[in-house]
């Protein structure tokens, strides 16, 4: 149990630490943010989005489902039993945080599409783990 927990910890850890980078990619080195805004004000922040092309959205669309997959597939790769479980948690709490972000972001409607994809991406990565234990088995 202590080592699904904490796998669940590291996978969520590693899946935001790779979605924090490709947003961080595209805010300073693709789209770079004005120097001088204050990424804490709501009005500034959104200010910025709405300049921001497509292709920036894409961007993010991957920083999020790849949160979703990466960090589920490593919860279940670290976890002693029930992968698509663990997983499909941190699926789950990928799908809370993009709700929070879409409520306080004003990004483009069709990215609502990405929401119930980070469950599918988690279920994704839970399975492959979960094959790679049952082949491991026989």
């Amino acid at each position: 149990m202590l080592r699904n927990i904490f796998a669940v910890i590291v996978g969520f850890i590693v899946g935001s630490a790779l979605n924090m980078g490709l947003i961080q990619l595209n805010m300073q080195v693709l789209f770079p943010a004005p120097t001088e805004m204050d990424i804490n004000d709501p009005e500034q922040f959104n200010a910025y989005v709405a300049t921001l092309p497509t292709l920036a959205f894409v961007v993010v669309l991957f920083a999020h489902l790849g949160q979703s997959f990466v960090g589920g597939w490593v919860a279940a790769r670290l976890g002693s039993s029930r992968p698509m479980l663990l997983a499909m948690i941190i699926g789950v709490l990928t799908l809370a945080g993009g709700i929070m972000a879409m409520m306080m972001i004003q990004g483009p409607g069709w990215m609502i599409v990405e929401l119930p994809l980070y469950l599918v991406v988690a279920w994704v990565a839970g399975w492959l783990e979960q094959k790679r234990r049952s082949v491991q088995r026989t």
